[in-house]
């Protein structure tokens, strides 16, 4: 049966372009900002640690940051219930 992997996105910073057909070897290639020089690559969760030191390793990268979406909490529905965020006197109360 089809087992479901968990992912991570890793947003890599490239010093030019000619490194983005490279970076196919180690993950999915999602997008591509040519203009702004970076590269969504998504790998497998457990492997992360390792892809991101090979990563920083390479000539052209500059760095890599993983994606923090899936550490965030999806029920959160009111900031300000939660204590993230706090009214101020110059926000407008609904």
């Amino acid at each position: 049966m089809f087992e479901l992997v968990s992912r991570r996105a890793l947003i890599v910073r490239i010093n030019s372009n000619r490194v983005i057909r490279s970076l196919r070897r180690y993950g999915l290639v999602r997008y591509v900002s040519r203009h702004m020089h970076y590269v969504v690559l998504y790998v497998n969760q457990d492997e992360v640690e390792t892809v991101t030191g090979q990563l920083e390793k390479l000539r052209a990268v500059r760095y890599v940051k993983p994606s923090y979406r899936p550490d965030l909490d999806p029920t959160l529905t009111d900031l300000e219930m939660s204590g993230v965020y706090k009214l101020h006197d110059e926000d407008d109360k609904k």
